[in-house]
């Protein structure tokens, strides 16, 4: 048996450009030897669709397609993820499934059987369950099937609430190997703990496991890839490349073991995940090309260079837009990241709009002192001139602010918050300066300046960050604990902060809410993002600050 892993990039909703991807695929495998290529969950329309289940010309579309690409294939099976419409049948409209073309035609159907709605997923929102293991013959062996979270819980918490266990039912139906369709979404530290988890499956139930995980980025997600093939002793057969598409042919059954994978350190895998998540959200957008408000400080810096890398130079344009706040250390630092990365600089001063908007705000302001209003004023006058280049020109906002400042709410509504996506959003700022390092490691592009002058907004005189922050060294790990780890003040007082910081932190969290509703998608790196993974209200009372 001649297993093909095919690690695809689908995009949403492009059923007839996933078909084409699919079959162009299953083409190189056959012509490589394979006798079984398997395909990503979802593959056809694309992981995850969402509510584009809901139309019913988009599902209907699918059976259809995936009836033509089963008589278009080489003679080989393959397993396509696809949505199937629960016709006639009870609960939801639509099953998660797993075609088994064959000969020419579907010749099997397998449901998902457990279906998650944590984190990011909501897959009950649309999905029925199914109920049967699927297994088949396929060169003299038994082949089971199952997708995704089927061999994710088992002999876990979450095994016991969804009360069945698909790969012990399917090794039980007789599986001398079990494949899993898979649409994992990538966090830090996601692949380690993918490949130990099926590594024990596999040896548990003595049975050889294939996954095959798809790759790209949709929308805020990130897909890895890291497809893999362990034999029935946990011991690793194949690995494919990450944040990649690939293809690899081997035998599960033929025993040997690979070589431990070489493990890019944690730098160079954000690199690679944010490349590729912003590359495939410009595309798939239909767009080509970016533009970003270059301040000279470390977190433009680090987009600009993110950008230029991931999209070419040549389609990343940049504006800075100094004031009268502005040092001119920022302007020059701004010329030296843009020339390094060859992207163009086009500088604007907003010193005349922000004066007329002061003097046309006197009869309103009076006498009052310059605050926050102020500072405010000049970061959505920039906003504001990043859209008007966005209308003429057509590039995708890039948004430049970071975990920490999006957490605490340092960030000004339709100003730097600006953007169709915020590529370091779920980066707090001690990760964007190891983020920095790394990249200058690789090729400078970064003044040193820049990495090293105390951060400030530079919107009044000799502001700096830390005169409306906490220190980001202690600010960091609040953040990481509380939005990630879901710790509220008397779980951070235990981990040993600061009572003040944990509930001046929490409450800045909590204030900022409603801004982080109206910002852009943030590519997702770590285990809780801002967006579809994190789901707070906006008005509410809980706070996590217990009082006597």
């Amino acid at each position: 048996m001649r297993v093909a892993l095919c690690q695809i990039n689908p995009t949403v909703g492009d059923i007839a450009g996933n078909a084409r991807r699919i079959l162009a695929v299953a083409r190189d495998a056959h012509a490589r030897g394979a006798t079984l290529a398997v395909f990503p969950e979802l593959a056809l329309p694309g992981y995850p669709p969402r509510d584009l289940l809901d139309r019913r010309a988009f599902v209907d579309r699918l059976r259809p397609a995936l009836d033509e690409l089963a008589r278009d294939l080489p003679p080989l099976a393959a397993l396509v993820g696809f949505a199937e419409r629960n016709a006639g049948g009870p609960g939801r409209p639509v099953f998660n499934a797993a075609g088994l073309l064959e000969g020419g035609r579907v010749a099997a159907t397998y449901r998902k059987r457990l279906l998650p709605t944590y984190d990011v997923f909501d897959e009950d929102r649309h999905f029925e369950p199914g109920s049967a293991p699927l297994v088949f013959p396929h060169e003299g062996r038994r082949v089971g099937v199952t997708i995704c979270e089927d061999l994710w819980t088992q002999g876990s918490e979450e095994a016991v609430r969804y009360r069945c266990d698909p790969l012990g039912e399917t090794v039980a139906a007789g599986a001398e190997l079990v494949v899993n369709l898979s649409a994992s979404p990538f966090s830090l530290g996601k692949d380690e703990f993918r490949q130990g988890l099926f590594r024990g499956r596999a040896a548990r139930h003595r049975v050889p496991i294939v996954l095959v995980n798809q790759v790209g980025g949709n929308d805020e997600l990130i897909f890895d890839g890291h497809s893999l093939a362990v034999d029935a002793l946990g011991r690793l057969i194949h690995g494919c490349a990450g944040f990649a598409s690939d293809l690899a042919v081997l035998d599960p059954f033929a025993g040997g073991s690979a070589a431990a994978p070489s493990r890019d350190d944690e730098p160079e895998v954000v690199r690679r995940a944010l490349e590729l998540g912003l590359s495939d959200y410009v595309r798939k957008c239909g767009l080509s090309s970016v533009a970003l408000g270059l301040s000279g400080g470390i977190d433009s810096a680090v987009v600009a260079v993110l950008a230029a890398e991931a999209l070419g130079p040549d389609n990343v344009r940049a504006l800075a837009m100094p004031s009268r706040f502005s040092s001119p250390a920022s302007l020059e630092d701004a010329r030296a990241i843009a020339g390094a990365c060859g992207i163009r600089l086009d500088a604007v001063s907003i010193e005349a709009p922000f004066g007329a908007y002061l003097e046309t705000l006197r009869p309103l302001f009076g006498d009052r002192p310059f605050d926050v209003a102020e500072e405010n004023l000049q970061a959505r006058i920039r906003g504001a001139l990043l859209m008007a280049v966005s209308n003429k020109f057509g590039p995708l906002i890039l948004s430049t602010g970071n975990k920490s400042e999006i957490a605490a709410g340092y960030a000004t509504l339709y100003g730097d918050m600006c953007g169709g996506l915020a590529p370091i959003g779920d980066l707090v700022k001690r990760r964007v300066y190891e983020l920095a390092r790394h990249l200058n490691a690789q090729r400078p592009r970064i003044p040193a300046r820049v990495l090293e002058r105390p951060p400030s907004a530079e919107l009044r005189p000799d502001q700096k960050d830390e005169d409306s922050l906490p220190p980001y060294a202690v600010l960091d790990g609040v953040i990481e604990r509380h939005v990630e780890g879901g710790l509220d003040v008397e779980e951070l007082v235990a981990a040993g902060f600061e009572r003040a910081l944990c509930e001046r932190v929490v409450r800045m969290v909590q204030l900022a809410e409603y801004k982080r509703r109206q910002g852009a998608p943030v590519l997702k790196l770590t285990r809780k993002a801002f967006g579809s993974g994190r789901r707070l209200p906006i008005a509410q009372a809980w706070s996590g600050i217990l009082r006597g």
